[in-house]
């Protein structure tokens, strides 16, 4: 006796197991991968199938089997290696989400999402059909709606980073058949611009997360190299600096930051560099050579990837910091202190719990004076000095702001009427940290943002639930960080901080609110679904029984 228990579902014409409709049998392959009793309930395991076409993950939940690629489509983290939630798998690496069900992309990075496969049981076995194509890429771009000429509405989104670029797409996803309009004062498409501190000679063609054609095809105009002004809200009109005006029906802020520059005296020299876009990162390439002198001031993740990036390419690196150690105000004293020791062991100099009082040099940089006196030789300095939001354009708006980011609710609505943002210009609820409102600069949240501000822009009400989660890779070894911790007033650190195999535990009274972690996949995936459930873990728990909550069932 054979039984269906979930087959491949399909959108607007578009197979989700990435065919296009007009294969064969040939490309398919199809096999019994398990006995349905070799699955438990939330758990899921992965399965070659035949020819070595590739993998799949199958999954039961809520007493239904599921199949969907196996790797995420960020970077091809293995998912098995991840965390199964209510409803998604979670990547072990970055944190993106995908529905077990339709393997859709529902957290972030990443664009694309998964292939899901047909499913059915026949005589207590487990068969999945899959494609051939769907199974060696493991993506495929979920189906959009074409613009429809009925339809008169014009959504403009202004910024063309994470948050735009996610947010075009998932308006198109969702059913927007009217106009879109994406802004971007750069003279790129929207790129992978994280990438940038930590490989400084990129090419923006193999950033890029969508080609030309992808936003002709599906009719999403972007204007590059053009200023925001300003924004009339009274009449909709975004203002350009050319004088041009575009009318809008609804209008997505998504402007981003903008690196936050040197005042000191001499900070007009030349080769002194921010590093906030291709064409910054492109200026500093062009100038480092092994005789160069590299003074990063900065000791966060901007300045300390750029300072990975130019050990053995330069005659000598050295970080000025205003803490004691690398990260100290994020990840504290003592994992700051260790990531300065695989610095050192580098030949990284550090000046640490100074600041600069001056550069120094003719027409270029040459020398940097610090605050104790000292001057370092300097050819070329990078400034990883932190981020504004990038929204001076808004002054006279109406729109009500925080310290420079615009209030939103939990649809990502600004205070007035058809005005969302999303990014690092908004200061909105994060649900992770009991909905407490901050303006939060991560490439993970940046996408969220923009999906959920596109599903309300749409009139698909859907609340905001951010669980932040970024990582930093720094000399091949990978930092991961979920939850929201500022403020934190005590970290637990389990495992081996030596070893560089350790979890650290960031904790406000009694409850955990983030971790860090190095060497101990997947803790940060497995944290971040915690808060995703509104579970908490308590220091007491940690410290009485280390990091067994990784292991722990969710459910």
């Amino acid at each position: 006796m054979a039984s269906s228990t979930m087959g491949s579902g399909h959108s607007r014409g578009k197979h989700n197991d990435g065919s296009n409709g007009g294969t064969t049998p040939s490309d398919y392959v199809e096999d019994y991968v398990c006995n349905e009793s070799d699955l438990q309930e939330n758990e899921m395991k992965a399965f070659d199938m035949p020819d070595d076409s590739g993998k799949v993950l199958v999954i039961k939940q809520k007493g239904k089997i599921t199949a969907i690629g196996s790797k995420c489509t960020h970077y091809g983290a293995p998912l098995i290696k991840g965390v199964l939630g209510d409803g998604h798998v979670r990547c072990p690496w970055h944190g993106a989400c995908f529905n077990v069900t339709t393997g859709d992309i529902e957290d972030f990075p990443g664009l694309d999402s998964l292939p899901c496969f047909d499913v059915s049981v026949e005589d207590g076995r487990v068969k999945v059909k899959a494609h051939k194509d769907a199974l060696k890429s493991s993506k495929i771009v979920k189906a959009m709606t074409s613009p429809c000429g009925k339809d008169s509405r014009t959504f403009v989104v202004i910024g063309g980073g994470a948050a735009g670029a996610c947010a075009v797409e998932t308006l198109r996803q969702e059913g927007f058949s009217g106009k879109i309009i994406m802004i971007t004062s750069e003279l790129a498409l929207p790129y992978d611009r994280i990438k940038l501190s930590k490989m400084l000679d990129a090419n923006i063609a193999k950033l890029q997360l969508r080609e030309e054609s992808f936003y002709k095809d599906h009719g999403i105009e972007v204007h590059t190299g053009k200023i925001v002004s300003s924004v009339n809200t009274t009449d909709k009109k975004v203002c350009l600096d050319d004088g041009s005006e575009i009318s809008y029906s609804r209008l997505l802020v998504a402007s981003g930051s903008r690196a936050n520059t040197a005042n000191q005296p001499g900070s007009e020299l030349g080769n002194i560099f921010s590093l906030r876009t291709i064409a910054d990162a492109n200026s500093i390439f062009k100038v480092l050579n092994k005789e160069s002198d590299v003074v990063i001031v900065g000791a966060s993740f901007i300045g300390m990837e750029a300072a990975a990036y130019c050990v053995g390419k330069v005659k000598s690196v050295t970080v000025v910091g205003r803490g004691s150690v690398p990260f100290e105000p994020i990840l504290g004293q003592e994992v700051g202190a260790r990531i300065k020791q695989l610095f050192d062991e580098k030949g990284v100099k550090f000046c640490l719990g100074l600041d600069v009082s001056s550069f120094e040099g003719e027409d270029s940089v040459s020398r940097v004076k610090l605050s104790d006196g000292q001057v370092l030789p300097a050819n070329v300095v990078i400034l990883g000095i932190g981020a504004q939001p990038s929204t001076s354009f808004l002054l006279d708006s109406g729109i009500e702001m925080q310290r420079g980011a615009i209030v939103v609710n939990k649809f990502m609505e600004s205070s007035i009427s058809d005005v969302f943002v999303a990014g690092d210009a908004a200061y909105a609820p994060v649900f992770a940290a009991n909905d407490r409102a901050a303006s939060i600069g991560h490439w993970q949240l940046a996408h969220y943002h923009g999906r959920i501000a596109a599903l309300n822009m749409v009139g698909k009400q859907t609340e905001l639930k951010s669980v932040p989660f970024f990582w930093t890779m720094l000399f091949g070894t990978s930092v991961r960080y979920s939850g929201y911790g500022a403020g934190f007033d005590d970290i637990i650190i389990t495992g081996d901080l030596a070893a560089l195999s350790f979890i650290a535990h960031y904790c406000v009274g009694n409850e955990v609110v983030a971790v860090a972690t190095v060497g101990s996949d997947p803790a940060a995936a497995k944290f971040a679904e915690l808060l995703g459930l509104k579970k908490s873990l308590s220091k007491d728990d940690v410290k009485t029984n280390g990091s067994s909550w990784v292991n722990a069932s969710l459910f």
